[in-house]
């Protein structure tokens, strides 16, 4: 993707039982469906993970996660040839195979785990890297914390060869981090951008979104993840990745339309 021409749209699809915003599902028909769905409406990215990372989750083994994403890859793979495809995993067998099977992008929640860095050098595979703790305690600011460790994760990356537009970094809001400190890191987010790198921000239905708005988990979270959406997009950040793909589509056209004089007619052109 070419970088700071306008804002991407990943959407989410979630091969799980047990996900947090009340939209997985553990068919790979039904996966495959909603996929081709965010297809149509838009999304530029499909972002598909077999394991839920709501708090309080099951850990999943690695092979029980494979055989929930690999056939949602092959079958996403099969029916939209062109289509972006990331596989949500921080679990380097599991990225392999993915990639193996027709994904394009490594996702992962816990940036260079064991092996990762390995896996994506060796396929020349773009990755997302997102800040994550397992205790949400910081000894200083929270926003230097989260810019110093997402510029060790790209220095890490640059030194095994992969390109920095390759390399996708994600502050990683709702990851160890109470409302309060996703709330400081939103409100500066231009110094995640200013690090150079290609940019993701995740805030779809999460619980800032609830804690603010009072709205339970899942679609009544739309409109404050809009509002999220229009401030990734107009500090510039690259991706967003979300559940109401058509609703955010709108919103980051409208957004960069303002930031970076985006046309109308040129998004009629892309989706032709």
């Amino acid at each position: 993707l070419p970088w700071g021409v306008r804002t991407y749209v990943a959407g989410i699809v979630n091969v799980t039982p047990d996900s947090f915003s009340g939209d997985g599902v553990d068919d790979a028909e039904a996966a495959i469906a909603r996929a081709l769905t965010q297809r149509e409406a838009g999304a530029d990215i499909l972002d598909i993970g077999g394991e839920s990372t709501r708090p309080g989750h099951t850990p999943l083994d690695g092979a029980t996660e494979l055989r929930r994403v690999l056939p949602v890859i092959a079958g996403v793979r099969a029916r939209c040839p062109g289509a972006i495809i990331s596989v949500d995993t921080f679990k380097a067998e599991v990225a392999e195979a993915a990639l193996d099977a027709g994904a394009d992008v490594i996702n992962s929640i816990w940036g260079w785990t064991r092996g990762m860095l390995e896996v994506a050098a060796s396929h020349g595979a773009p990755a997302i890297l997102m800040h994550n703790k397992r205790v949400a305690v910081y000894e200083g600011d929270v926003v230097d914390e989260v810019v110093a460790w997402l510029e060790r994760q790209a220095r890490e990356a640059l030194a095994a060869g992969i390109p920095a537009e390759s390399i996708v970094l994600d502050p990683g809001i709702g990851f160890g981090k109470t409302p309060e400190h996703n709330i400081a890191v939103l409100r500066e987010l231009g110094r995640v951008v200013a690090l150079g790198f290609p940019t993701l921000l995740g805030t779809s239905r999460k619980s800032t979104i609830g804690y603010l708005t009072g709205k339970p988990a899942g679609p009544e979270r739309a409109w404050g993840t809009a509002a999220t959406v229009a401030l990734g997009a107009a500090a510039g950040i690259d991706i967003v990745r979300v559940h109401d793909v058509a609703a955010m589509v709108d919103v980051v056209r409208v957004s960069d339309a303002v930031e970076h004089g985006w046309r109308p007619e040129e998004w009629r052109d892309r989706l032709q």
